[in-house]
């Protein structure tokens, strides 16, 4: 089942999302989040974008890849960043729930996670590069932290009125959307 991704202004992408009770059947919600995902051409998703308030993103960076490099495909489940190392580095991100909005944002390069799948074994990974950008990004949403609140005032002052349009629903996106104010 393909959701449609919550946009913007949705109290659900500012809220610190629940664990999800151990042991949960939850492998049909990862299948319809990947499948989400898919359809909306992105390399991650998290919970709170189709509106569920819990803790679980899914990530398949493999179309950010060069050079035969190999993409990460997982669905993470409950996760905790351990740790972040290595220099900050800026890299233009945009976000599902932020269509048309791209912007360079800081982040360490290497984390280590721990995080269940979906089969509820618990992993303990370190992730660097590309990887460890795409798990930072969704990791934020289940944190309630968007891509934007990691860019200066300037930058927030000068997309506002893009912003305040996403919320109310004008936007291109080629995927479908939820808005905020339509609820």
């Amino acid at each position: 089942m393909i959701y449609p991704i919550v946009l913007y202004g949705d109290p659900v992408l500012k809220k610190l999302a629940e664990d999800i009770p151990e042991g949960t059947d939850i492998k049909e919600l990862v299948a319809d989040m990947f499948e989400t995902m898919y359809a909306a051409s992105g390399v991650g998703l998290a919970a709170p974008q189709i509106g569920k308030s819990i803790r679980l993103f899914v990530i398949d960076d493999t179309p950010m890849m060069e050079n035969e490099e190999e993409g990460v495909k997982k669905a993470f489940i409950n996760p905790e960043i351990i740790e972040e190392d290595g220099d900050d580095w800026a890299f233009e991100e945009g976000c599902l729930s932020i269509p048309g909005i791209r912007a360079d944002v800081d982040r360490p390069e290497i984390l280590r996670i721990r995080y269940y799948d979906e089969d509820w074994n618990l992993h303990e990974e370190e992730y660097d590069d590309i990887h460890a950008r795409v798990i930072q990004h969704e990791y934020d949403h289940i944190e309630g932290i968007l891509f934007t609140d990691h860019i200066s005032a300037l930058k927030r002052r000068l997309i506002k009125g893009k912003l305040a349009n996403i919320s109310k629903g004008k936007v291109d996106a080629d995927y479908r959307v939820r808005i905020p104010s339509k609820r």
